[in-house]
């Protein structure tokens, strides 16, 4: 299908999916009609006056059923995903394990995260609750399109909260699937419902009494705007946006361990995530080391057909990310960034582009802006307060990691580092286990750990005389 076809498609069909290997239209879905939002949203609300009243023990043994049904379909989910945005196979099946393991996770922890607590006061007895708030809008993306909704959504449906989830409108398949997921777990219907409405509709669902909290990830443009329409109805939000994460290697690191593992942060799901190692600050003393080893190790990944199993880099998600992509990369170039390897789209089908790297310094549009795709900037300075403060010179403040081999020291630099995460000798993920999220424009509230499961809760308390 001509690519201005699918354009204009677009334009009249808000939910398209498009293959990025092959440009080619999957399916297109229609915006749900006014009346149409209206019933969904009188069906949550119905939803939760029942489903609040259901006990843990239940919510948890339909979890059970979720987890049993995504790993039985994890084969048929994964083909989904690389389809609708091209993730590599072998990431897309890893990303469908992910999210069993948060959920199992939550079926193991819940109970104890969301019990009173007895706090000793005044009274005969006090003590805190977490009650549930009621219908909550998840805004999710499509770069991760199973684990970034499942870590919202199950943790918020065990606290006794029902959800309504407009998922990006280049994965509709996969918002389908997530809803039949739930439905063949035996959830009740209108506990979980995928909703395709445009940006403006959202923004107004927001402000519908029928919604009591809304949770985003995505773009800090897009957070800004949740944010207002969210503060201007009182409504509970939590923001898990951009970033442009420092990997900061000191004089001291390990290079054999750090440069695996700095490729592996900086190009997985073909660098389309918001916690990748987006720049390399190396101080200067093993700066020629540590970019020989970088760049050979970029060069030898490959780049292809995301279904083949050894592929590594895929295609970007959409046409656009491609374009932006090389407008960042071409303005780098300009202001002075040398290509050490890479640096360009690869011709013929597909939104595919070579796996780069650039050698920049401060203040380029690489280091300002965030880059979403396979391009890692390098920077190298003179000594690790040097580091530490080009590392805090962002607008972001999502993860950071840090490398030597002296874990004394990296602690006394934790502190100075701005960021919801700091990794020492590691990469920056997600862990159920642990709180994650970020601070200045990388959005504020907590997913996961015991923070996430009672972000949408009334953290109520009781004083009894």
């Amino acid at each position: 299908m001509p690519l201005r076809f699918k354009r204009s498609l677009r334009e009249l069909s808000l939910y398209c999916s498009i293959n990025p290997v092959t440009e080619r239209l999957l399916k297109s879905y229609p915006s749900l009609a006014s009346q149409e939002l209206q019933g969904k949203e009188s069906l949550a609300e119905r939803a939760f006056l029942a489903w609040r009243g259901v006990s843990l023990e239940r919510r948890l043994e339909l979890l059970k059923c979720l987890i049993a049904q995504l790993r039985q379909n994890t084969s048929n989910y994964a083909s989904l995903i690389t389809q609708e945005m091209g993730k590599p196979i072998t990431q897309a099946e890893y990303e469908i394990g992910k999210s069993v393991r948060g959920c199992e996770f939550y079926l193991e922890n819940a109970a104890r995260f969301l019990k009173p607590e007895v706090i000793p006061s005044d009274a005969g007895q006090s003590y805190i609750r977490y009650d549930p708030l009621g219908a909550i809008l998840g805004i999710m993306p499509w770069n991760f399109p199973f684990w970034q909704v499942i870590r919202f959504a199950v943790p918020t449906l065990l606290a006794g909260n029902v959800v309504l989830l407009k998922h990006a409108p280049n994965v509709p398949g996969c918002a389908l699937a997530l809803e039949r997921l739930f439905l063949a777990a035996g959830f009740p219907k209108g506990v979980f419902q995928a909703l395709f409405i445009s940006h403006q509709t959202t923004q107004q669902l927001i402000g519908s009494p029928s919604v009591q909290g809304v949770s985003l990830t995505g773009s800090d443009r897009a957070g800004s705007a949740v944010a207002m329409a969210a503060g201007q109805a009182l409504k509970k939000a939590v923001l898990e946006l951009g970033g442009s994460d420092p990997l900061v290697v000191f004089a001291d690191a390990d290079l054999a361990q750090c440069v695996p593992i700095a490729v592996q942060s900086r190009m997985l799901n073909t660098g389309q995530s918001c916690i990748a190692a987006k720049r390399m600050i190396v101080v200067r003393e093993v700066a020629k080391e540590f970019t020989e080893r970088l760049v050979t190790a970029v060069q030898a990944l490959k780049v292809g057909d995301p279904m083949d199993p050894t592929t590594v880099v895929g295609p970007l998600a959409r046409e656009d990310l491609r374009d932006n992509l090389e407008r960042q990369v071409k303005s780098a170039v300009r202001q002075g960034a040398k290509v050490l390897c890479g640096g360009r789209p690869l011709p013929g089908k597909g939104f595919f582009y070579q796996p780069t790297v650039l050698q920049a310094k401060a203040g380029m549009t690489v280091t300002t802006e965030e880059v979403f795709g396979p391009v890692a900037t390098l920077l190298v300075v003179k000594d690790e307060a040097a580091a530490i403060r080009l590392a805090n010179e962002t607008l972001y403040g999502l993860g950071a990691s840090l490398w030597t081999r002296d874990l004394a020291k990296a602690e006394r630099w934790v502190p100075a580092i701005e960021a919801g995460s700091v990794f020492v000798n590691g990469m920056v993920k997600s862990d159920p286990r642990l709180p994650f999220g970020g601070i200045k424009r990388s959005g504020f509230g907590r997913e996961l750990s015991a923070a996430g499961i009672r972000e949408f809760t009334n953290v109520k308390t009781v004083w009894i005389s």
